[in-house]
Order: structure tokens, then sequence, then C-alpha cells
């Protein structure tokens, strides 16, 4: 089974792929990237059932937990936003269900669902036994649910192009700490990217060390507490004095497996992308390559009314490049 993180895999597409537009003058060079990762994904894994989990509009409890959680970002643009929609038309025509929750982020969507999966809480009779997991993102948070023979997170490393399969030892070997402790680890160094600062003064090398030694954030206050601990007294001041952010840390960074969602392995269930509806969408904007890599026919055309003009010829240049290069998987 295969979880993509939508909007991870959004923001991939829009800075790897060059401008492109519709015959209506529509930008849609984000579409032709998800489609085509799409495809790969479908191609090279062969997953029995596919999901696309998207953030909702609004803010979430991260949010409201921590006004200032992500508010350092820039603004997104409106090349960018107008795209989104269009998106989630084409996953939709591919027939692949859509799973979004208020309040909570696509990462929460993903973690429920994995956790869901993984303990069978399902609510009808599985057409198929879903062994494995693997989620297609870019977002390094969701490292944390990797679980050997369970879940694996595959990262693109180089555009849309190529990537990684992470297994735990691969997370223990670029992070220093395994899956389980990332949120800790992120609890006492902080987050820039998501503008949480852990606990002042502990660095990355700090945490992972501290870590490495106690094993989670309740063991080490624990010890702390108590006076057991072979930590430096400068270390153990910064940790009594960060102790309420280190904690505010933790919870923003623990990835929730209870979003209050039910996922449906019927409706996830796919044996092929190829369908009338996901012919008409390529058909809508002119994508004659991916309409071929998804018949398999090499020699379909567009018909007269969505051939590309020259505004998309891009689109087939693309394509070459993408063929020359290394394959997603």
């Amino acid at each position: 089974m295969t979880l993509i993180d939508g909007n991870a895999i959004i923001h991939r597409a829009y800075h790897a792929m060059p401008p492109m537009r519709s015959l209506d003058g529509r930008l849609v060079s984000v579409v032709y990237g998800f489609i085509s990762m799409l495809l790969k994904i479908h191609r090279d894994l062969s997953p029995s059932h596919m999901v696309v989990a998207f953030d909702r509009p609004g803010p979430t409890f991260r949010e409201e937990m921590y006004p200032q959680y992500q508010q350092q970002r820039p603004k997104l643009d409106d090349d960018f936003i107008s795209q989104i929609p269009l998106v989630h038309d084409v996953v939709k025509a591919f027939g692949i269900p859509i799973y979004e929750c208020d309040g909570f982020e696509a990462d929460d969507v993903i973690g429920t669902i994995a956790e869901q999966v993984k303990s069978k809480q399902l609510t009808e009779n599985r057409k198929k036994e879903i062994d494995q997991v693997i989620i297609i993102t870019g977002d390094r948070d969701i490292l944390q649910l990797v679980e050997d023979e369970k879940v694996f997170v595959f990262m693109p490393t180089k555009g849309l192009s190529e990537g990684k399969i992470y297994s735990e030892k691969d997370v223990v070997l670029r992070l220093g700490v395994s899956p389980k402790l990332i949120p800790s680890f992120k609890a006492l160094a902080g987050d820039p990217s998501d503008n949480y600062p852990g606990v002042p003064g502990i660095g990355p090398k700090t945490a992972v060390s501290i870590l490495s030694t106690f094993g989670s954030i309740d063991t080490l206050y624990r010890a702390v507490e108590a006076g057991k601990t072979a930590l430096s007294k400068g270390v153990i001041e910064k940790l009594k004095s960060g102790k309420e952010s280190a904690y505010l840390g933790l919870n923003l960074a623990t990835i929730r497996k209870d979003a209050p969602i039910t996922f449906s392995s019927k409706t996830a269930c796919i044996s092929s992308l190829d369908s009338l509806s996901a012919r008409n969408e390529l058909e809508k904007y002119g994508f004659q390559s991916l309409l071929r890599r998804l018949t398999g026919d090499a020699t379909v055309v567009l018909s007269q009314r969505t051939k590309v003009t020259n505004t998309l010829k891009k689109e087939e240049k693309c394509e070459e490049q993408q063929s020359s290069q290394q394959e997603l998987f």
C-alpha cells in the first residue's frame, strides 16, 4: 500500500517543474508533476492500495497549542494555490481516495491510516491483506512513522526523479536517533522549519547524546528531577529551565495517530490507474506524453481540440528530460 503526502509532493512538483500552461492559460506544471509521480509510483511499486492525504484549510491543533507554529514561513504564491484544486480533481479522476481532516495536518492523517492498517482496525472485510505501507513524502517529520517490515518512507532527494526508501537503520544513519525518538529529539533541539525552539542551549548533537543515554524525554526528566544523571551542571540547568518548552515541542513534533477518520481498504484498493475519467483529465490539459504512459500505448494521440500548443511544448521537453534521468524508485 502507498500513502501519498499530497501537500509535500505538490510542493516538490512546484519547485521541480518548469512553468507550463494549459490551452486556456492556466498554470499546470504542478498538475503535470503530480500525475507523473502517480504513474511512477503505480508502475514501480504496483501497490494493492493507494491513498492521498492533504492538509485542510484552517488552523490545526498545533496552531491552537502554539500560535507561532510555522508562522515564519513565507505566504504561498497564488500560482501554487491555484493548482491545488486541480490536483484534487486529478486524484479523484484516477480513482484514488483522498483523506483529510479539519484540525489535523496531512501527517496526522497518514499516521492514523498507517496505524489502522497495522492494527487491522478496518471497517469491512479486506479484499487483500495489506502487509506493508510505503509513505511517499518529502517531509522528514514522517520518518518517525518508520517501522521495519511494516512502514517505510520514500523521500525524493532530487526533484521528482530520484529518491530513497528509509528503513529504521536508514533513519538512524541520517538523524542519529531511531524513528520513535524523533519527537524527543525535536523537543530538545527544536525545529526552525516549524518555528518552535526546543530547550534553549541544547543543539542537535547534545540532543542525540542525551537521548542515546536516556531514550526519551520522560525518562530524561525523571532522572534530572531525581538527581540521578551524570550530565553537566550547565546542561541540567538548561533542561530544568526549558522543561515546559521541551514538552511543548514534544506535543508539536509527535504525529497523531488518532485523527477522527476511518480508513476503508475497499475504496483504496486499486489495480489500474487507466480509466475513462483519467484519460479525460489528461486530455483536458493536453498531456499527451502522460496519456501514453497511462495507457501503455505509444501511438495514442490527443484529440484535435486538446492538442498541445506552443505554450505547452515544455511538457514534451520535460518528459524527455525525465526519461533520461534516474527513475523515481
